[in-house]
């Protein structure tokens, strides 16, 4: 489900105590409350560039993320999972760049699987089974780790955080203010649309 409408909510950066600790699970759903904040969730997400959110990453202490990834076929994968749980299948790894949201403009390469189930609910509180591979393997458990308090950083060498975040004290500004413009501009054409 990708909602339509939402609000920029502002993203919760590195050293932040809700993105360090296992979020609390989703007990309400169908809620009209649930339903805004995955619209939302879909508008900060799209504002940010990024390829998936989840709700600790705006100030939430909930097992909840949405995502909008692409395949490596080019399909696009849209939706969301509360409560997620993660299965690694195979034992096949790959390593890429990976960024955050939440550590804006930091890349470093992270080994994942390559292949990733994640099980949950929807927003109605329905069963969910997300399978991905590659990019959108990568995605499910990098959005599965924030609901269990991990960000990528955590994977790395003690030398590859420094230097995360070294690249990330250095182009911080530049990424909110990209992020702040893209808001506006897609808060006009939301608007121009209705």
């Amino acid at each position: 489900m990708e909602t339509v409408g939402g609000t920029y909510r502002p993203i919760t950066e590195i050293g932040t105590p809700v993105l360090h600790h296992h979020s609390a699970d989703v007990t309400e759903f169908g809620t009209e409350r649930l339903a805004r904040l995955l619209a939302d969730m879909f508008f900060t997400m799209h504002a940010a560039n990024g390829v998936g959110l989840a709700a600790n990453q705006i100030g939430l202490d909930l097992r909840l993320f949405v995502y909008d990834c692409p395949g490596d076929d080019g399909t696009r994968h849209i939706g969301h999972v509360l409560n997620p749980e993660v299965r690694l299948t195979g034992t096949e790894e790959i390593t890429q760049p990976e960024g955050c949201l939440s550590v804006p403009g930091a890349v470093r390469h992270v080994t994942r699987a390559a292949n990733a189930t994640v099980r949950g609910q929807d927003w109605q509180g329905r069963p969910v089974t997300v399978h991905g591979t590659g990019l959108f393997a990568r995605c499910l458990q990098h959005e599965t780790d924030h609901t269990n308090g991990t960000l990528y950083v955590d994977r790395l060498t003690p030398e590859d955080r420094a230097e995360a975040l070294r690249q990330m004290d250095a182009d911080r500004a530049t990424v909110l203010a990209q992020r702040a413009t893209r808001a506006r501009l897609l808060a006009r054409q939301a608007g121009a649309d209705q």
